[in-house]
């Protein structure tokens, strides 16, 4: 799965090398695979080169013959409506977190953006670099399209870290901020995620300096995405992993457990609640 990381590729070429990827793993030929999916060899030799789009119904049949959940359909539906950004922040938002199995967080400025409701997401990019409502409204469709990880029917396991400060800090006026606790407060009662609050008086500093997340994959080595304010990056080079993974289990050894947690977080929604 590593080339098709490559940021240089496009979507199209993303499809096309998983699917000869998936293809030769099963030990098939062109010709076996389009017997299967019930199409030519030839559309499987042009799509397999980008020479020619999959279709949305071909990269469900893809999904359903190797078992790969809805792999096939993200690539499919990149290419019919490609995800904008940095090249770190596609290869994580289309290639990594989508696949994850784990995903552990730390945030230490905002709400973690797979976690925001679209009002906070909103008011984020109004206040960020974004110049007019059409690239506002692009930034809030992408983050809420990434999110479809959260709400899928086999969702990955979360453990969000988020600084206290986070849920005093003004993003959108008091409204957002009751709209974006609740939701928070909600996730929190799901089997499969677990939010905590770092304390604002921690002596951890180790966590301060940029966001961070890692990813646990079935079928590679974990990759971690740390984004700072000059640049992101995406990485499984295993030192480097290692060091941010001893920066969360810091952070984490230092946060309230779940239950204190959630409420610190109705306290702090009780608190916008007052404001309004």
């Amino acid at each position: 799965m590593a080339n098709n990381l490559d940021p240089r590729l496009t979507p199209a070429q993303r499809f096309g090398r998983e699917l000869a990827r998936m293809r030769k793993s099963a030990g098939l030929s062109q010709v076996a695979l389009s017997k299967h999916l019930g199409c030519s060899a030839s559309l499987i030799a042009h799509i397999e080169i980008a020479a020619r789009n999959p279709t949305a119904d071909f990269a469900k049949r893809c999904d359903a013959f190797f078992g790969t959940e809805d792999r096939f359909a993200r690539l499919q539906r990149d290419i019919a409506s490609p995800a904008t950004g940095p090249s770190w922040y596609m290869r994580w938002s289309t290639e990594v977190e989508p696949r994850a199995r784990v995903l552990r967080s730390w945030d230490p400025l905002v709400v973690p953006g797979l976690l925001q409701t679209e009002d906070y997401a909103r008011a984020m990019f109004v206040g960020g670099l974004a110049k007019t409502t059409d690239e506002v409204e692009k930034l809030v469709t992408a983050r809420l399209r990434r999110q479809a990880v959260v709400e899928r029917e086999d969702p990955p396991v979360i453990w969000a870290l988020i600084e206290e400060g986070v849920l005093h800090r003004k993003i959108g006026g008091p409204q957002v901020m009751c709209g974006q606790l609740d939701h928070l407060i909600a996730l929190a009662r799901r089997p499969n995620v677990t939010i905590q609050v770092v304390p604002e008086e921690t002596e951890c500093t180790v966590g301060y300096t940029s966001g961070f997340i890692l990813a646990e994959l079935p079928d590679s080595p974990t990759v971690v995405s740390v984004e700072s304010l000059e640049r992101g990056v995406v990485s499984s080079e295993h030192d480097f992993v290692c060091h941010v993974w001893d920066r969360y289990d810091k952070l984490r050894a230092e946060a309230y457990r779940a239950p204190e947690s959630l409420n610190r977080i109705k306290e702090a929604k009780a608190q916008w609640m007052a404001r309004m």
